[in-house]
């Protein structure tokens, strides 16, 4: 039956909280692509953003990392379990995607039309600090949460990023001394290396480092190559695997792509590593 199957493969493992699936894995990449095309499109075309001059280059880029980093704090506010009923699963993958784009998307056209009424003098500047405020608001409701549980573990806080920025420093000198790509210096690929970094450094520490507790990978690549080689820290190779062909690959046709479309794809790789990262760096903070 069909709807067994939407059951098995995509509504339970949201309600019971499960690893991902080979099936839902393709189905939610599928939905990425799609979607950052239908983005795209909108984007490019909207008349409600040219009166701004709007368009999608590396400071729009730059400018929405905060709201990455929202998403990854959202969803430990669920993994605590404050929040009770059906709203919960706003914030579960991949309700959370939707609920963070349509929150991302307005406060952009907030941000335009306070420009509009000269409140601003650009459009990105509310939209960034619009972001930052949004981060910290979280971290707040999280921090007064772990008041009444377990604390706030500043090692754990302070390790995971240091591993990360280790991490980013030598894959960043590799590829721009010994590969020879000068490029690797623009601050998007240095932020897409930290954030697919981070998240490798957050999952190796929560499975073979952790002090008290013992978290697991729900992708289903890394919790096969984990089981196979006994230890996290495969994450690593994994990672690298990827990133040296897709920003070999990105670079190469950069100047060929549409700006925007390139813009775009840069973002949602940057986003499939670094909210993943923060959130997980997040749950050991907090012993969630």
């Amino acid at each position: 039956m069909i709807s067994d199957f939407i059951y098995k493969y995509y509504i339970d493992p949201i309600r019971l909280g499960q690893p991902y699936n080979v099936v839902d894995t393709l189905t939610y990449a599928l939905i990425l692509v799609v979607g950052v095309y239908l983005l795209y499109r909108w984007l490019s075309t909207s008349t409600w953003l040219s009166d701004i001059g709007f368009t999608i280059d590396a400071t729009f880029i730059l400018s929405t990392i905060p709201y990455v980093i929202l998403g990854g704090v959202m969803r430990v506010i669920e993994d605590t379990g404050m929040i009770t009923g059906d709203f919960k699963y706003l914030l579960i993958t991949p309700l959370i995607y939707f609920v963070l784009f349509f929150f991302t998307i307005g406060m952009l056209f907030l941000s335009r039309y306070l420009t509009l009424q000269g409140l601003t003098k650009h459009y990105l500047t509310f939209y960034f600090w619009a972001g930052v405020f949004s981060v910290v608001v979280a971290s707040l409701i999280l921090i007064a949460w772990s008041t009444t549980h377990h604390g706030i573990d500043f090692y754990v806080l302070g390790v995971i990023p240091l591993m990360a920025v280790v991490a980013t420093a030598l894959v960043w000198a590799f590829m721009r001394y010994a590969c020879r790509w000068e490029y690797v210096n623009d601050p998007l690929y240095i932020t897409l290396l930290f954030g697919q970094l981070l998240d490798a450094s957050a999952t190796s520490f929560g499975i073979d480092l952790h002090p008290s507790l013992q978290y697991i990978e729900q992708h289903v690549v890394g919790s096969h190559l984990i089981d196979l080689t006994g230890t996290a820290f495969v994450m690593y190779p994994l990672k690298l695997i990827v990133l040296f062909p897709a920003i070999y690959i990105m670079q190469l046709y950069r100047k060929e792509a549409n700006t925007a479309f390139w813009h775009l794809v840069l973002l949602a790789m940057i986003v499939v590593g670094f909210a993943p990262g923060v959130r997980d760096m997040v749950r050991m903070v907090l012993y969630v």
